[in-house]
């Protein structure tokens, strides 16, 4: 019988908990107006990535045209990092705040 290497040290497990305990906290997802996407890229992307309806999609890209940004989702830390990621590397200007 053969033991599996353990994924993480305690001492990481007991940060991955502590950050997960301390993460209560909510925050937003805010997106950034530019230049250079479109609004039906803008609105395509906040649909798959943030799961909005179309016509949320739509209000949000409106808002980040005319007021330069959009808060588009709340959540936590761990939630939005990943829909973050997604944005940015659809071209598209965000960060968690």
């Amino acid at each position: 019988m053969s033991m599996q290497p353990l994924e993480h040290t305690v001492e990481e497990e007991v940060e991955i908990l502590l950050e997960d305990l301390v993460d209560t906290e909510e925050h937003d997802l805010v997106v950034f107006n530019d230049d250079i996407n479109t609004f039906e890229h803008v609105t395509k992307v906040l649909i798959k990535v943030c799961n909005h309806s179309q016509e949320q999609a739509e209000q949000c890209t409106l808002i980040i045209h005319y007021k330069g940004k959009c808060a588009v989702k709340k959540g936590s830390m761990k939630q939005l990092k990943p829909m973050c990621q997604s944005i940015l590397d659809a071209g598209i200007q965000a960060a968690i705040v």
